[in-house]
C-alpha cells in the first residue's frame, strides 16, 4: 500500500475494542431507542440504489499491481440504500453523546496528523510513520481532534469524520442500525450508472468552466506532493461532506475527500476468484484478509504519487488502523 493513504496502523490486539463484527457491537454499544428523530438529523441523507450488474475492477489498467484492481468480472447486486455523503463529524458526535464510546486513537493516545495539516504542540509531535514522513504521529489527535489537540470537530461539524479505525465504524454502525458497504456495494453506487469509466463523472479529470478556467470535480492533492499543495481545488485538508456535484445516484465524493472503510476483508487476488465464477451475486468479499478495504481516495492523492482516486481504485489497512484522511459512509442493514 502506498502510505499516502494511510500509515499502517498499531498492532492489533492491545486496543480496548479488538477487531470484531456487527454481531458484537450490537452487544457492546446501545442501538438508537425511541424517537430518534434528533439524532437522524445529524445523519446524512439516503440514496437508492437499484438492482443491476456491472463490470467491476479497472478497465484501463492503470492500478497498481499489488492492489488487484483487475481483472475485470462481473457483479450482479441487490438494490439497497446508501449515505449520500460520508457520515459527518457532527453525525460521529452524536453517537458518541448516546453512547459514550471511545474511539481507538482515543485509548491509543496518538494517531497520524499529515504533516502540513499538524494543530498540536511540538511536544505532542511524536514523530513520523516508517518511510513516510509526512505522516506524523499526534500525541491527543483523534475523531474530536483531527490534526491534534489544539483542533476541534465542532470546528468543522459538516466535514467528514476522520481518525476512525474500522472497528469505530463498526461500533457507530451497530449504534445507528446500519453497516458498512461491501467493496461491490460501494463500487456499484460510486459510479453513478456510469459504464467502465475512470471518475463519478466520465473520463477526464477536470472540466472547464464558462470563461475557460480549470473546473475541479473533487478534493485531492493540487502542486508538488508532499510539501506544497495550492490547494486550487479550495482546500488543504478535508472539504465539507456536501461539496462538489453529485454523480448519477445522487452521492457525493466517490472520488477524493477522504478513503472509505468497507465490509470486506482485502486480497489482491480476489478479482481472478471473482472472474472465473462468473457474475458474482452480491459478494461479500473473501473470509480472510490481509487489512479491511479502504475506497475512493482522499485528499492527498496524486498522480505523482498515488493515483487512487479512480473508481477502481483500492487499498487496505489493518481494522485498528485510523488517520487524518479516512472515514466511511454506511448502508440501510439488509433484513
Amino acid at each position: 500500500m502506498s502510505s499516502c493513504c494511510s500509515p499502517e496502523g498499531r498492532a492489533p490486539g492491545h486496543a480496548e475494542h479488538s477487531s470484531a463484527t456487527n454481531q458484537v457491537f450490537s452487544l457492546s454499544v446501545p442501538a438508537k431507542t425511541g424517537n430518534s428523530s434528533s439524532t437522524d438529523s445529524f445523519h446524512a441523507q439516503q440514496a437508492n440504489i437499484p438492482a443491476g450488474t456491472f463490470a467491476m475492477g479497472d478497465p484501463f489498467d492503470e492500478g497498481y499491481p499489488a492492489d488487484g484492481e483487475t481483472p475485470v468480472h462481473q457483479v450482479s447486486v441487490s438494490d439497497f440504500e446508501i449515505d449520500v455523503t460520508a457520515v459527518s463529524n457532527a453525525a460521529f458526535a452524536a453517537f458518541i453523546a448516546a453512547t459514550g464510546y471511545r474511539t481507538e486513537s482515543e485509548i491509543y493516545g496518538t494517531s497520524a496528523v499529515f504533516h502540513l495539516a499538524v494543530q498540536a504542540d511540538q511536544a505532542d509531535i511524536l514523530g513520523t510513520a516508517a518511510g513516510t514522513p509526512w505522516w506524523l504521529n499526534v500525541r491527543g489527535a483523534s475523531w474530536a481532534h483531527p490534526a491534534g489537540p489544539l483542533s476541534h470537530w465542532q470546528d468543522i461539524p459538516e466535514h467528514p469524520v476522520t481518525q476512525v479505525s474500522h472497528t469505530d465504524a463498526l461500533a457507530y454502525c451497530a449504534w445507528a442500525g446500519r453497516v458498512l458497504p461491501t467493496e461491490a456495494q460501494w463500487e456499484y453506487a460510486a459510479r453513478g450508472g456510469l459504464v467502465q469509466s475512470r471518475y463519478p463523472w466520465g473520463n477526464e479529470l477536470h472540466g472547464t468552466g464558462a470563461d475557460g478556467e480549470t473546473l475541479h470535480r473533487c478534493n485531492i492533492w493540487q502542486g508538488t506532493f508532499p510539501t506544497e499543495n495550492t490547494c486550487d481545488d479550495g482546500f488543504l485538508t478535508t472539504a465539507p461532506v456536501a461539496s462538489f456535484e453529485a454523480n448519477g445516484y445522487g452521492l457525493l465524493q466517490t472520488s477524493g475527500n477522504v478513503w472509505e472503510w468497507c465490509a470486506d476483508w482485502f486480497l489482491p487476488k480476489y478479482y481472478k476468484s471473482c472472474l472465473a465464477a462468473g457474475t458474482v451475486e452480491d459478494p461479500a468479499g473473501p473470509t480472510i484478509g490481509r487489512g479491511r478495504v479502504m475506497r475512493g481516495g482522499s485528499y492527498l492523492c496524486h498522480d505523482s504519487y498515488c493515483n487512487r482516486y479512480r473508481l477502481a481504485a483500492r487499498s487496505s489497512n489493518s481494522p485498528e488502523s485510523a488517520s487524518g484522511n479516512l472515514g466511511f459512509r454506511t448502508v440501510a442493514a439488509q433484513h
